[in-house]
């Protein structure tokens, strides 16, 4: 195997060393986050870092760059308090893709791609269409990361809609039948296939008898 100190990774390329950790930490979430500023403005744009902090009340989060440029999706939310997660599926890869593309805050990322936005039960934030799960969120906390200035951002989910064929009667989401896809460092993104399903664990008699 290859090994690689840390001292290895500081002296490698700048694009080499955020590809090489971007990719370390395995597959990871490919949403698109939804915006409108208190001007009427829509924004959207790729995240790779969207995850639940809790079930009750149901929590999300997701990890914005440093602030110390614009960031249009972090000032709308900011601004107005609400903002959408859409799951990207294998037909608009591309497209979701290029809203990675600084465009200024006044420009729209769903006029510079086939992406549609769309409202539902009148929540601010816009949705993208046909994305097979869309959920409207509700800022409620941040925390500055100080290691690298990039700040974690805590919303909670107010609605969820979801393609009928993606949910099971236990509750499961079955991502793969939706074609949703996952991203692989920060450029590549990869099928999903569900391999297998299994019970909550519990430990086992034999393992407790032989620690007994």
């Amino acid at each position: 195997m290859i090994k690689l100190t840390a001292k290895d990774i500081a002296n490698k390329h700048h694009i080499y060393r955020i590809n090489l950790i971007n990719s370390c930490s395995g597959y990871k979430s490919a949403n698109l986050i939804g915006t409108k500023s208190e001007d009427g403005f829509e924004n959207v744009a790729v995240f790779s870092s969207v995850t639940h902090f809790g079930s009750n009340p149901p929590l999300l989060g997701f990890v914005l760059r440093p602030t110390t440029v614009l960031r249009n999706t972090y000032k709308n939310l900011k601004e107005t308090g609400f903002y959408t997660i859409n799951h990207i599926h294998e037909s608009i890869i591309s497209e979701a893709h290029h809203t990675s593309a600084k465009y200024p805050g006044d420009v729209s990322e769903f006029t510079k791609t086939c992406l549609e936005s769309e409202y539902k039960s009148d929540f601010y934030a816009p949705f993208v269409n046909n994305c097979p799960i869309q959920i409207a969120m509700k800022y409620e906390e941040e925390y500055p990361i100080k290691a690298n200035d990039t700040i974690l951002v805590i919303g909670s989910v107010q609605e969820i809609y979801i393609k009928d064929e993606l949910l099971s009667n236990d509750g499961f989401i079955d991502l793969a039948k939706g074609k949703v896809v996952t991203i692989n460092g920060l450029d590549g993104y990869a099928a999903t296939n569900l391999i297998d399903r299994f019970e909550y664990q519990r430990p086992k008699k034999d393992a407790l008898k032989e620690s007994s």
